[in-house]
């Protein structure tokens, strides 16, 4: 991520739009900075087909909805098939997403998995559900993957998820880390994709409301009070209306990095003074002010 990582240059409304006004602003903003992101990271390539994974939820439905506007004017040809996780939670409404997915006309999957009997079987009453839902949901997507013969699996973390990840890493496990935009999976096989990664969560909230997505709340995980990932989104809104922009700048922070400025021994060779990252060189500037 360069210095003008969120400055991006404007390009072309993409889609058709019957609605001026805020939708067409926000569309294209939300285009503007999808594509940004897709090319700063090498996300999408000629001929690559891509597994969109949507929840229900109004960060999913935003991301389908504005890759398949960029796919219709994209200088590259790519498929989109958009892929749901049924994992049986009581009163899940299961006829929404293939209803809207059928009238939207893309390729979908619903994949049925009784992730929540175990989730339940296994996790305490007032425990975090998150981490082991997670898993099970990644191990059926990367399943999903290879059977569905994709090359791409994108998921629909925006930039806020991002700065939250960072904080939960730093503050309960000390370590500077968070959800790069384009991951690789530990066993070398598929290829993790975040197109929302510049994109504010609040205009997707602003957009899901604007398009009417039919949402579907989740009532397995999401509205468990104690998550602290939701105290890390208090934190953040709190410092974002006490330093505005800050949020825009700790994401920028973690596409600026400085190995001689921090304590990885692994990153910057304290004893030689130099860098042990091939290819980068550190410059020192030791009368620097640290900020």
């Amino acid at each position: 991520m360069r210095n003008s990582d969120l400055v991006v240059p404007r390009i072309r409304t993409f889609g058709n739009l019957k609605n001026k006004g805020p939708l067409k602003s926000i569309h294209t903003r939300l285009c503007r900075l999808v594509g940004q992101a897709i090319a700063d990271f090498s996300m999408v390539d000629e001929g690559d087909r891509i597994m969109v994974c949507v929840s229900g939820g109004k960060d999913s439905y935003g991301l389908l909805d504005i890759l398949l506007a960029l796919q219709k004017k994209a200088p590259i040809r790519f498929d989109l098939i958009a892929v749901n996780l049924d994992q049986k939670q009581p009163g899940f409404p299961g006829e929404v997403l293939p209803k809207y997915l059928a009238a939207l006309g893309v390729e979908f999957h619903i994949e049925e998995q009784d992730t929540y009997s175990v989730v339940k079987e296994l996790i305490p009453e007032g425990k975090t559900m998150c981490s082991l839902c997670s898993r099970l949901r990644r191990g059926v997507l990367y399943r999903l993957a290879d059977q569905l013969g994709v090359t791409k699996i994108a998921l629909g973390h925006h930039r806020n998820d991002l700065v939250e990840t960072l904080f939960l890493n730093m503050f309960l496990k000390g370590r500077f880390a968070s959800m790069p935009p384009k991951l690789l999976s530990d066993d070398g096989r598929h290829v993790v994709i975040r197109p929302l990664a510049y994109v504010d969560e609040a205009d997707l909230a602003s957009y899901a409301e604007l398009k009417t997505f039919p949402i579907i709340p989740c009532n397995l995980c999401g509205s468990q009070d104690n998550l602290k990932r939701q105290d890390m989104k208090r934190l953040i809104q709190h410092l974002d209306q006490q330093f505005p922009g800050c949020v825009e700048n700790i994401l920028s922070s973690m596409g600026r990095v400085k190995p001689h400025r921090l304590m990885d021994s692994t990153l910057f060779d304290f004893v030689q003074m130099q860098s042990v990252v091939p290819g980068t060189q550190e410059n020192l500037q030791f009368g620097e002010e640290a900020v």
